[in-house]
């Protein structure tokens, strides 16, 4: 029998796992910079946690979540996106009670999706979420930390788009306006987007489904319905963001297809992948807290897609610190080794030591792990105390080899390795 892994997942190994290891590195020295604390939640919420903030007629509640009852007949699923279980954890663990709190997390999320390029039904989201703060300014560190992060990671051909969903009531009246301007063309939209019509409207702007994108051409544009206090609050982001720099494109049909959201919403996208453009995305969701359960509370978050990233630096090198290898001429040497090996390692020196074969299979192996130098010794060496250091990448013959003293290896490895 052939075995596969499950439709819509993958192993991660090779470059990829390097690029994964590169961007989550980037990205917790990035959080730490902005004092965002890492969190952990479980794996598996209950399923009304999700059923309650992303709403009855979200496609990842209607669609695409992996729901099953426990042996105690609970319904449980498998968390499909990050901020409702980090506003659960909130609640639960009292930490209203001490506010601004600042997350940052990296967690494997699953939906069943149509499996594409960029888009699996398990796959790793990387987040921050700022509670407890109502300023706008709040919402810019927001995007300069995406922002920062993609400058780091050297991802160019990006760009914010940016739009405003307004407070409660400036939503409830677009909603209106929306319902208003599609129920007289109501069949002639797609189905999805009929049942849309009457549970969240909004999401029809985010179809794409090229008949509904034609007839989102004419659709009521949000700013008509924004209050002043919601459009003063999306000039203080849009202000903040000129003061860093960051340039942006207003995109009036860009939505948060979850009910929790308000005011700020953004997304970075590039066109490099596709249909699936949008790597970074994220707004503001000031009444999720309180629907849960909780205080009243403002917030604003994002969320980073790992495997998306990874595609657009496929190509990329990552720099890591030179592999040494350690090769003992014979079998009574290998303990030596292993004491060698292990006082290095504990230096910060990283080594590979292949255990068995002959010279030329264990030279291959150094091989494979892309050694960069090679320390090699037998008994005649040992007896004066030094060993070979060997250049494995080097083309210059004269210099590819060195003898190093015991007592200097330490020294020298360290300046190999740039410790």
């Amino acid at each position: 029998m052939k075995l596969n892994s499950p439709r819509g997942t993958r192993d991660i190994y090779g470059q990829e796992a390097k690029l994964k290891s590169h961007i989550l590195k980037c990205f917790y020295e990035l959080a730490q910079n902005y004092n965002f604390n890492k969190i952990e939640t479980p794996i598996f919420e209950h399923t009304s946690v999700f059923k309650r903030t992303l709403g009855e007629a979200s496609d990842i509640v209607g669609k695409e979540m992996y729901t099953f009852n426990d042996k105690g007949s609970d319904s449980l699923t498998l968390r499909p996106e990050g901020t409702a279980p980090i506003v659960r954890a909130l609640i639960s663990n009292g930490l209203t009670q001490s506010l601004p709190q600042k997350f940052c997390y990296v967690e494997p999320m699953f939906r069943y999706e149509r499996p594409q390029k960029g888009r699996y039904r398990q796959f790793f989201q990387a987040g921050i979420e700022y509670i407890g703060s109502n300023s706008p300014l709040a919402d810019v560190e927001s995007i300069a930390l995406g922002h920062a992060l993609l400058k780091k990671l050297g991802i160019k051909n990006t760009t914010l788009h940016i739009n405003t969903l307004g407070d409660i009531e400036s939503r409830q009246a677009y909603r209106k306006a929306l319902v208003d301007y599609f129920t007289p063309i109501k069949n002639k939209l797609s189905l999805d987007s009929q049942f849309r019509l009457q549970n969240n409207p909004l999401r029809i702007l985010d179809s794409k489904d090229p008949q509904d994108k034609l007839l989102c051409v004419d659709a009521p544009q949000y700013q008509h319905a924004l209050n002043q206090e919601s459009k003063d609050f999306f000039s203080a982001v849009l202000k903040g963001l000129d003061a860093l720099d960051i340039s942006y494109t207003i995109q009036r049909t860009l939505v948060r297809g979850l009910d929790y959201y308000c005011h700020t919403a953004f997304e970075f996208k590039t066109d490099q992948l596709g249909a699936q453009d949008a790597i970074i995305a994220g707004g503001r969701y000031d009444h999720l807290v309180k629907q849960m359960g909780g205080p009243d509370v403002p917030a604003v978050g994002c969320g980073i897609g790992i495997e998306r990233l990874c595609l657009l630096m496929e190509e990329t090198k990552i720099e890591t610190a030179p592999i040494i290898g350690l090769l003992p001429v014979g079998e009574d040497e290998f303990l030596t080794a292993l004491k060698m090996a292990n006082s290095f390692r504990k230096k910060g020196i990283n080594i590979e030591f292949p255990l068995s074969g002959n010279m030329g299979k264990r030279f291959k192996q150094l091989d494979r792990a892309q050694c960069s130098h090679a320390i090699i010794f037998g008994a005649n060496e040992l007896a004066v105390e030094s060993v070979t250091v060997k250049d494995l990448k080097s083309t210059d013959d004269e210099n590819k080899e060195e003898t190093v003293k015991l007592y200097n290896l330490e020294s020298r490895l360290k300046q190999i390795s740039g410790l």
